[in-house]
């Protein structure tokens, strides 16, 4: 079901897969398909906060958190990042280590991308830079509504958020009536709501209860999602 007119995804959901879409078949070549493809074991790192950025990442299967620790070396997980999209740019324009880490959440390939091939096609193809300048800056405008919107959420608000976005993020290249899964640990769930994980685990049992979803093992089917969305209290 469509979260049109139900749930504004927009104001929490970005992706990096349309900027490359400005590249002519040139220059796609030069910045993706000539790059080496390595496969990432669930749970493996990509790159770690405060390392010093050589290069971006590119996602052709599989799913990549972007997260920070905490004091206690609990995950807040800031993104979560599909198939064809680019990661590790921020730190790469800004000249600075990484401020984030990343980890495949599931068996993944994906490319690096030198720096200067990156550089090269940024600076010969101003559509591609606009393109990844707004993609900037929607992704500043969803970062922004996170904070004010998570401020004052319940922990049963913030886990159908966080449901609703990781749903959307699920069915990216799902072909037409294909059910959508949810596939993600408790604790990578609590990392994105942001909140513990024994909250998650028993709020996914009222929802359960409730009708909204239906769990075996760690994969999650919403049922309903105009309940579900109800929960948000965010339509």
């Amino acid at each position: 079901m469509s979260l049109n007119g139900l749930f504004p995804i927009e104001k929490w959901l970005f992706s990096t897969r349309s900027v490359l879409n400005m590249l002519n078949e040139q220059d796609y070549t030069f910045l993706i398909d000539r790059q080496n493809i390595e496969k990432y074991k669930k749970g493996e790192i990509v790159f770690k906060e405060g390392m010093v950025p050589s290069g971006i990442y590119y996602i052709h299967s599989g799913k990549v958190k972007k997260y920070k620790k905490g004091p206690t070396e609990k995950e807040q997980i800031i993104y979560v990042a599909n198939k064809g999209e680019l990661i590790g740019y921020h730190a790469l324009l800004a000249e600075e280590r990484h401020q984030d880490s990343a980890a495949v959440l599931e068996e993944s390939s994906i490319s690096f991308i030198p720096k200067e091939d990156f550089l090269e096609v940024l600076q010969r193809s101003p559509q591609f830079a606009i393109s990844l300048l707004k993609a900037l800056s929607h992704e500043f405008t969803v970062f922004a509504n996170n904070i004010s919107a998570f401020s004052d959420a319940s922990a049963a608000e913030r886990l159908a958020i966080a449901l609703i976005v990781f749903r959307e993020k699920s069915k990216a290249d799902l072909s037409y009536g294909e059910p959508i899964v949810i596939n993600i640990s408790r604790s990578d769930l609590a990392g994105i709501a942001g909140i513990a994980k024994e909250n998650v685990i028993r709020l996914l049992k009222e929802f359960k209860s409730e009708g909204i979803i239906k769990t075996q093992g760690r994969k999650i089917w919403i049922q309903d999602i105009e309940k579900l969305v109800r929960r948000s209290n965010r339509n």
